[in-house]
């Protein structure tokens, strides 16, 4: 599999391991070293401040779907940095609340001994929609087998 190929199939399975939060395979994505920056407020100095977060902020009661295109990514050498447009949701049915977003995430791209890792991460938003899932009484949401509990 060629550069270009590795780090895209690195990229979806950090999102679907976020999504599925399988936190083994999520951390498995990152480097020791990674930073992570999504938006203003969330900063992270390595893989287990990120891990952590993600772990007790977006798990089972919290639903996400991530999902990433347009990928532009510059590979020299052992490193490489890329830009992909995201769309997210994240549903939370506790607080009947959800949001739907968009952002450009920005990596950068770390050659291991086990492969292509990413050793930074962030993005900068288009958009976020928030709203009441209260105001929408027929809404329900089942939570599938794909996620881990």
């Amino acid at each position: 599999m060629d550069d270009l190929e590795s780090i895209k199939q690195l990229k979806y399975r950090y999102l679907r391991a976020l999504d599925t939060k399988d936190w083994d395979v999520f951390a498995e994505t990152l480097t020791d070293d990674v930073t992570g920056e999504y938006g203003s407020s969330l900063n992270f100095g390595n893989r287990a401040e990120l891990v952590d977060y993600m772990r007790t902020s977006v798990g089972p009661a919290v639903i996400t779907e991530h999902r990433v295109a347009h990928p532009e990514i510059d590979v020299e050498g052992d490193c490489a940095t890329g830009r992909w447009y995201l769309q997210d949701r994240v549903i939370v049915p506790d607080f009947q609340f959800m949001l739907i977003g968009a952002a450009f995430y920005r990596d950068r791209y770390r050659r291991t001994d086990q492969g292509w890792r990413i050793c930074a991460t962030g993005y900068d938003r288009t958009y976020e929609a928030k709203m009441s899932l209260a105001d929408l009484p027929s809404f329900a949401v089942d939570i599938g087998p794909a996620i881990k509990v």
